[in-house]
């Protein structure tokens, strides 16, 4: 007899899991799967880069604000797909140090290439600043002379960016900062 119980209670113990496989299979297809996936590019980040825009004019625009201003023209190239880019702007706009420093410095653009609109002529005129991954920072002269691209890895901490080193690269590649180079 208590054989036949320990046998009884080791073959439970040996079903139970398999019971338990099919109630959850039970219950899984009771039960809809009602979550939503978030569509690709959605972060909760405020979206920056305006896909409608011609990249080409934009420049053309800040350059001339660039020149009537004594400022340069920074221009952030990525997109609304790209979660580090957003979360740069995001960055510099909360930041009020580096806000300020930028808003006195800087024409700041943000230009757009994604798989829809991938802006070829835009890039080109660029220098082809995408081979460092998006976000990528192109530093533009008055005439619209590539003087810098910065590969924004470089100025990133964590799962954000470090203060000291966006500041530094703004300060670094102000008018200021640059004709003191020549």
């Amino acid at each position: 007899m208590t054989k036949k119980i320990i046998i009884l209670a080791i073959a439970t113990m040996l079903a139970m899991p398999l019971f338990a496989q099919q109630k959850k299979e039970a219950v899984k297809k009771a039960k809809p799967n009602t979550e939503k996936k978030a569509p690709q590019g959605e972060t909760g980040l405020k979206k920056v880069y305006d896909e409608e825009v011609s990249p080409m004019e934009q420049i053309d625009n800040a350059l001339e604000e660039a020149r009537n201003s004594g400022r340069l023209v920074i221009c952030q190239v990525g997109g609304n797909w790209c979660p580090w880019c957003l979360r740069f702007a995001q960055f510099i706009t909360d930041n009020e140090e580096i806000r300020k420093f930028v808003e006195e410095n800087f024409v700041y653009i943000h230009l757009n290439t994604s798989k829809e609109h991938k802006n070829l002529d835009m890039l080109e005129r660029l220098g082809n600043p995408g081979r460092f991954g998006y976000p990528v920072l192109v530093v533009l002269g008055h005439e619209g002379e590539v003087l810098h691209i910065q590969n924004s890895s470089y100025l990133e901490l964590e799962k954000s960016y470090d203060t000291k080193k966006v500041m530094d690269f703004f300060k670094n590649w102000t008018l200021e900062a640059i004709k003191t180079i020549k």
